[in-house]
């Protein structure tokens, strides 16, 4: 029994070796050490590639991709530095509104790639620009504000636990849940599996790729949301770096880019082990300059790693059996 859960969770468990070990090396050359400071940093930093990550994970889900992430994470950071400046409910609706700006795209997304006939690629390509050229029309150069004490109160720590952390948590506990136990999150996985199966067992296949880009723009509005609270500013020119990184910490956690295997727990795995690998060059005393180069191949080798897994198995079927 425990080698047949090893061999069916190994694309969880290897991150997840990986991910405490490189964190444990972190804590270790960190000046500071284990503390409350320290951890709130590392929380808040990967709470952000968490979020797009999982805006990300919900489009490859269903055998999608999205390079229009990064946008909208960038569209609803430059919306927040507009609607979050004030006090009072005015920021429980300017939050609120932030949320539904990232699903609006999400849906105009996600109707593009269902009745645009392009492959998705290119579709996500092309309104990506779009958010983008929206971003920027808002807000040209990095600027805004954002109420300070609702920046505190997402960014610091309740006791010695950092709220990101446990925003964290939260999040990786209910889509886990949506997608165990309800039957849209079981149709999810089944449309990503083998999308004419899922057709014959009734599924709306369109309405639930519709569906999936929406949820990734709730994502992706939680990611800019969450810029946002860290920069107190907001800055249209954030979108490439999300974009990329989301697609890395997916695969890093083990979702497969051929759609329907997936979980929670690998994604937030995933960003938050690249995130740590980022945190650990910084403290490693590598020149500046260098650390794009040693991220970009991180990045790379993660991509390539999750492609052989469809390119070396000549009935992708297979796939979806383990």
């Amino acid at each position: 029994m425990t080698a047949l859960y090893i061999r069916r969770n190994l694309r969880v468990i290897i991150p997840t070796i990986a991910f405490v070990a490189l964190f444990v090396l972190y804590i270790a050359t960190h000046p500071r050490g284990l503390s409350t400071y320290v951890l709130t940093i590392w929380s808040n930093q990967s709470a952000l590639l968490v979020f797009a990550a999982f805006a990300q994970f919900f489009v490859v889900l269903v055998r999608g991709i999205d390079l229009s992430v990064g946008a909208v994470v960038a569209l609803t950071n430059v919306t927040a530095s507009f609607v979050l400046a004030g006090d009072g409910g005015s920021l429980v609706f300017g939050m609120a509104a932030v949320l539904l700006v990232g699903m609006a795209c999400g849906l105009f997304t996600g109707l593009f790639v269902c009745f645009g006939n392009v492959p998705p690629i290119v579709a996500t390509l092309a309104t990506g620009a779009i958010y983008s050229g929206i971003a920027l029309y808002l807000r040209p150069t990095p600027g805004g504000g954002v109420n300070s004490e609702l920046s505190d109160a997402f960014t610091y720590a309740i006791g010695p636990i950092p709220t990101s952390l446990l925003l964290i948590i939260v999040t990786v506990l209910v889509i886990t849940i949506v997608l165990r136990k309800t039957s849209f999150g079981m149709a999810l996985k089944a449309l990503g599996a083998n999308q004419h199966s899922a057709q014959l067992t009734g599924i709306k296949t369109t309405s639930m790729r519709i569906s999936a880009h929406v949820l990734g723009g709730l994502m992706a509005g939680m990611a800019g949301l969450y810029v946002s609270m860290v920069t107190m500013t907001g800055d249209a020119g954030i979108g490439p770096t999300y974009t990329l990184n989301s697609i890395a910490a997916i695969v890093l956690g083990g979702v497969s880019l051929a759609g329907g295997i997936g979980t929670a727990v690998g994604v937030a795995v995933g960003a938050m082990l690249l995130k740590t690998v980022a945190s650990l060059m910084f403290f490693s005393g590598l020149p500046p300059l260098a650390q794009p180069f040693f991220e970009g191949l991180i990045l790379a080798l993660a991509i390539a790693f999750g492609s052989v897994g469809v390119l070396r198995v000549r009935n992708k079927l297979k796939l979806f059996a383990q």
